[in-house]
């Protein structure tokens, strides 16, 4: 008897700790998060204080070069503070819609404000590629969900996903204005030969990512018929890295399309010597063939090098081999992210060589 008191008693004993205990756990998370939100936002604060010295460091080695060399264009106030504030809106409104990720939308706005201070050309392209791709990552969501077994609400890209595909066009954009100065030129191989060069590598490269990306978004929901694998040629299920359908293929053609008319309809606006120059229209011609070509490259490079098996156990393709996948294609050498990246330096190699070829002559 006197046992089983003592047991009531250590129960009695501890239900209000217990208690205490259960009403102290939730404020412990509640303070573990508010933490957590806290570092977020002085880690915001941080790096934009940093962008914006960046940003005036760059504006005065440009106000000092041209004042020593007498030849380079300095950048205007205007244009810096346009080169921060618009890129700053659209990586916040990306990260609203989940379009990126907190990392994404850094990225983001490092890469925006380099392409928007160099040239604006490069700018209104590369708000094509990010506008367009975010849309058709979001369009159709239900279906793409029983299909990718990576699919994230909104798209949600994160930062390795924005150099992937931002990279090669931010240092094209860097050597542009180091060559060059910031400010729009025409395309002349004949005048301006380097400079010409280094714009249709940053055109190809993101008209590459935006062809890629339209030929994936539209071609897995739209396409009546099976894929076939670009290799050999043969019926794989929807969602099998390096595989084609002509809907997508139709579709990267478009979406280079779309970047090279965004390109060309920005020289028109901000060029003021387009009558003595070469003809700009082949932009979008060109544009359109790297959007193709490079869906293409990207395709070939996904089948050859990055792992697509069939997971009975979900229904889906994956890129990484599972107990219950059965292989299909490739071999798990290069990601998605990587198959991006050395598409588009491809295409940036390319593109230029081809364009001096057939462009015409002013």
């Amino acid at each position: 008897m006197r046992g089983a008191a003592a047991a009531r008693d250590g129960g009695g004993a501890g239900g209000p700790g217990e208690q205490v205990f259960s009403l102290w756990l939730p404020m412990f998370y509640y303070q573990e998060d508010f933490f957590r939100e806290y570092l977020k936002m002085m880690a915001n604060i941080v790096v934009l204080n940093l962008l914006i010295c960046i940003s005036l460091a760059f504006w005065i080695v440009s106000m000092t070069a041209s004042t020593y060399y007498g030849t380079l264009q300095p950048i205007s106030p205007w244009r810096w503070l346009f080169s921060v504030l618009v890129p700053l809106l659209i990586a916040t409104q990306g990260f609203k819609k989940k379009s990126l990720d907190h990392s994404g939308a850094l990225g983001g706005l490092v890469v925006g404000f380099i392409l928007t201070v160099a040239n604006y050309s490069f700018f209104t392209s590369l708000f094509v590629f990010f506008v367009t791709s975010s849309k058709l990552t979001k369009w159709k969501k239900d279906i793409k969900k029983q299909i990718d077994s990576e699919y994230k609400e909104g798209g949600q890209r994160n930062w390795v996903q924005v150099f992937c595909n931002g990279g090669v066009p931010t240092e094209l954009a860097v050597l542009y204005m180091i060559e060059n100065g910031p400010g729009e030129i025409p395309i002349d191989f004949s005048k301006q030969y380097t400079a010409s060069w280094m714009c249709l590598s940053l055109l190809g490269a993101l008209a590459c990512s935006t062809g890629d990306t339209w030929a994936s978004e539209i071609g897995s929901v739209m396409s009546k018929s099976k894929p076939r694998l670009i290799t050999t040629w043969e019926k794989v299920p929807v969602g099998t890295n390096g595989a084609i359908t002509l809907v997508g293929l139709l579709s990267s053609l478009l979406g280079g399309m779309a970047v090279g008319t965004a390109y060309f309809i920005t020289q028109l606006i901000f060029v003021t010597d387009l009558e003595i120059s070469a003809p700009q229209w082949p932009i979008i011609v060109f544009g359109a063939a790297a959007g193709l070509l490079g869906s293409v490259v990207d395709s070939y490079l996904g089948a050859t090098m990055q792992y697509s098996g069939f997971d009975q156990n979900i229904g889906m393709v994956v890129n990484h081999q599972t107990k219950d996948s059965k292989h299909i294609s490739g071999k798990p050498i290069l990601d998605n992210n990587a198959v991006n990246l050395f598409s588009s330096i491809i295409i940036a190699l390319v593109l230029p060589g081809v364009a001096w070829c057939f462009w015409p002559r002013g």
